[in-house]
């Protein structure tokens, strides 16, 4: 295999499945898909890893399968951070103008100052800081301030911590197969980079990515993100209930999810019969298919009402203008879009991948989300003004293009080992 330029590969490491997807950056910036690899995840709950030798091997399998469909030798990742460990909240900085006008020294600055603002505890780290607008003397709503005149800069930002242990647990994994991180970066941001569109952003969305552990939740307005949380719930639930709710093995409640499943039981013609294989030994046993969806039906609501519990506490009710964006494998089940409007009260959509070349009739998929997400987000983060890593160490003279995120990254890998 041959090593290429301007690849970038995006691990999406799940709860019940690791993906890899290889993207080539070509020079104007767009991406296409090149290659693709998944397999069964067995070694994480709920988003956190609980046995690391199985998570280890499912992270090699995808990659093999990725590095020869794209043809390219797999060296560093990008992947994502999700679980009930991840939190967030705001801050704001200050800084004096030196020059009269704001510099990129200013903004890294104001930056700086509101991280500190953020003091996490011992066990949590600090994984973004993402200014949401700046002020510049009492002139508000401004998104790029270089350049404009004035004698005082602030900044609010949006902070996201994890838990240190999850953060590194995750980074021994993708090392223990052979792999560098390049960056970790929280799932909700990078599945909305790949479904939600600039039109969405800015007239305000909820972006909920339904994992197999947990259903990953982003909001936002004006073109930023102003709110991010995830839920540990997910499509591995419903299967949980099924299992229980049929007297079947976890497998099998599994493949009657994935054949016979919906979200309502306003979908399903009463007569419709399925059979459900039992357990010890025991005969099969048939059953109206309606009985699937009268168990999954109330962990869907649920699922959907604690999203909304995230709307109101974040102060965006009725504010949400483009509705919501659904995306992730569990968004797949039939009739998940016309549950979340109903109890989310929103126009709501199924996202798949948008922007993106090559294979894109393959990843244009919600399973997809997250791995091409984080391709795009690295894309994207260039020349954004998210100086500060999850370490605190900052890039001062990229040698090529990703150079300033290998640099950030050092900071805070490096104290995993």
């Amino acid at each position: 295999m041959t090593k290429k330029e301007h690849i970038v590969v995006g691990l999406d490491i799940g709860t019940t499945k690791i993906c890899a997807v290889v993207g080539e950056i070509l020079s104007d910036r767009s991406v296409n898909v090149i290659g693709i690899g998944s397999h069964r995840s067995t070694g994480l709950r709920k988003g956190m890893v609980v046995n690391m030798d199985s998570t280890v091997e499912s992270i090699k399998r995808a990659v093999e399968e990725a590095e020869l469909m794209a043809a390219v030798q797999i060296n560093s990742v990008y992947t994502g951070i999700a679980g009930s460990h991840i939190g967030s909240e705001s801050a704001q900085g200050v800084v004096a103008l030196k020059k009269r006008e704001v510099t990129k020294s200013d903004v890294r600055r104001a930056v700086d100052t509101a991280r500190g603002c953020a003091v996490p505890p011992p066990d949590r780290q600090i994984l973004h800081v993402l200014p949401r607008e700046f002020i510049v003397d009492d002139q508000e709503g401004i998104r790029d301030p270089l350049g404009i005149a004035g004698s005082r800069l602030e900044v609010d930002v949006h902070i996201v911590t994890g838990a240190v242990t999850s953060a590194q647990n995750l980074a021994r994994c993708v090392s223990r197969a052979g792999l560098d991180v390049v960056d970790i970066v929280l799932q909700p941001l990078a599945s909305s980079a790949a479904v939600l569109s600039p039109e969405e952003r800015e007239l305000g969305v909820v972006m909920v990515d339904i994992g197999g552990g947990t259903t990953d939740v982003a909001i936002w307005v004006e073109g930023c993100i102003r709110h991010s949380a995830v839920i540990p719930m997910g499509g591995h639930h419903l299967t949980s209930d099924l299992a229980i709710g049929l007297r079947t093995a976890p497998e099998d409640a599994e493949k009657i999810k994935l054949q016979y499943g919906v979200a309502s039981s306003q979908l399903l013609n009463d007569d419709e019969n399925i059979e459900v294989p039992s357990v010890g030994g025991r005969p099969p046993r048939v059953m109206p298919r309606n009985i699937v969806a009268q168990i999954l039906s109330p962990r869907v609501e649920e699922m959907f009402d604690m999203v909304r519990r995230e709307i109101r506490r974040a102060g965006y009710d009725g504010m949400l203008v483009a509705g919501g964006v659904l995306t992730g494998g569990t968004s797949l089940l039939p009739g998940m879009p016309e549950v979340a409007e109903q109890v989310l009260n929103l126009s709501v959509r199924l996202g798949r991948p948008l922007g993106v070349g090559g294979l894109k009739d393959i990843v244009q998929n919600p399973m997809y989300s997250t791995a091409v997400g984080l391709i795009v987000h690295s894309v994207s983060q260039e020349n954004e003004f998210e100086v500060v890593g999850a370490g605190g160490s900052k890039s001062k003279k990229p040698s090529r293009w990703v150079g300033g995120m290998v640099f950030k990254m050092k900071g805070w890998v490096m104290n995993f080992f």
